[in-house]
């Protein structure tokens, strides 16, 4: 049978091979988000520098650097909960979302802002962060294989063809 589509191989009968589950997703999506932030930070450093000077880079590198920490944090916990208890690992994500709100409100305002620090340049670096974060871990999530149900394995006898006795 072919398709209709015009340009393309011609279909067949062979069959689609097995690529099996994502290894480690989450720490597949903090490396491959991590990367992506950061080479936003560095361009939006480039800019920040030029309009700013260094003071303009520090604050979007650290408005950004904030933002990436505070995601990954995520994602760790994703990595060592969610291998063992799966479905455990969503209640401990909104859990530790409101932790890391919490915590970082009360070191932003115990801390206040030092007077070196450029306001705007602070916002654009974390808006840049998490921007281009989501966006990763979007892509990283529709590459990954994630297996749904649980298929039986095929039965190996060719005389049984498939049924049950």
């Amino acid at each position: 049978m072919t398709s209709n589509a015009e340009p393309g191989p011609v279909s067949g009968k062979e069959s689609v091979g097995v690529s099996g589950p994502t290894r480690s997703l989450w720490l597949g999506l903090l490396g491959l988000s991590s990367a992506v932030s950061c080479c936003a930070l560095v361009l939006t450093g480039v800019v920040a520098v030029l309009l700013n000077g260094w003071t303009g880079v520090v604050s979007s590198s650290l408005g950004g650097l904030l933002v990436v920490v505070f995601f990954a944090i995520s994602l760790l916990i994703g990595h060592f909960v969610g291998r063992n208890n799966p479905s455990g690992a969503v209640g401990l994500f909104v859990a530790t979302y409101f932790v890391k709100v919490i915590g970082f409100a009360v070191v932003l305002f115990a801390l206040g802002a030092p007077d070196w620090l450029h306001g705007r340049w602070f916002v654009i670096g974390a808006v840049v962060a998490v921007v281009t974060w989501q966006a990763a871990e979007i892509y990283g999530f529709s590459k990954a294989r994630l297996q749904i149900f649980n298929d039986p394995e095929p039965d190996s006898d060719p005389k049984s063809n498939g049924e049950q006795h």
